[in-house]
């Protein structure tokens, strides 16, 4: 009687373990029968389990982390046919649910409950239209090469220069829209990090206190005080 009593007392302390983090993410894989979700973060530049759950079932399940500040997640999928797949997301304390299918894993999966991660959606949605230029312009050059014109290749060449400098104007522009988002210096730091310094710079000035002071903000200051030593 008494090592079931322990027993139940230990379960008790782990499941409120659990439930206390700071950070709760309801899991629903439609159609998985079989296999293991991780949820991971990124420690030193050393990405970490913080916890997984086992699967069996179609159901939904919880995973837990401690959370100070808005940061990067991965949800990492093992399944049993050794297929392994992973969706990113920017969480903040309280509740994040991710509803998605084993089919299609990362490309249907729809978050909600983080304001951070909305706002990397709408920079995703910017980005698809000028992806979706590109690949029109890759169709082009290839036509181009096959008929040997060499003044459309360099008009297709001038066209996807200016796109990229398209995506970078774009980029440091919706950073600055969005200085009250932590997920501003994070997509400055993964997706403009070689972009010239006055522009880096131009995003971090007008970065709120609150964004400054953040995980993210700091390691932004830290990357520009780098690059104009070197400068």
């Amino acid at each position: 009687m008494k090592k079931i009593s322990l027993l139940l007392l230990i379960l008790v302390a782990f499941n409120c373990s659990k439930t206390q983090k700071d950070l709760t993410v309801k899991v629903h894989v439609k159609g998985l029968q079989k296999g293991t979700v991780y949820l991971k973060r990124l420690q030193d530049s050393t990405l970490i389990n913080v916890d997984s759950v086992v699967v069996s079932g179609d159901s939904p399940i919880e995973l837990y982390s401690d959370l100070e500040e808005p940061d990067i997640f991965f949800l990492y999928l093992d399944k049993a046919s050794k297929t392994k797949e992973t969706i990113s997301f920017f969480a903040h304390k309280g509740l994040v649910s991710v509803q998605t299918n084993v089919k299609q894993f990362v490309a249907d999966a729809k978050i909600e409950g983080s304001k951070q991660h909305d706002v990397l959606k709408d920079y995703q949605k910017l980005m698809s239209r000028l992806n979706n230029r590109n690949l029109d312009l890759i169709k082009e050059k290839f036509e181009a090469q096959q008929a040997a014109d060499t003044n459309a290749l360099k008009a297709i060449a001038k066209r996807q220069e200016n796109l990229i400098k398209n995506r970078y104007l774009q980029t440091v522009n919706f950073a600055i829209n969005h200085k009250d988002s932590e997920a501003a210096p994070y997509l400055t730091l993964s997706k403009i990090y070689d972009a010239n310094t006055k522009f880096l710079d131009t995003i971090y000035k007008a970065l709120t206190p609150q964004v400054k002071a953040s995980k993210y903000g700091k390691k932004l200051n830290a990357f520009l005080a780098d690059r104009k030593a070197n400068d």
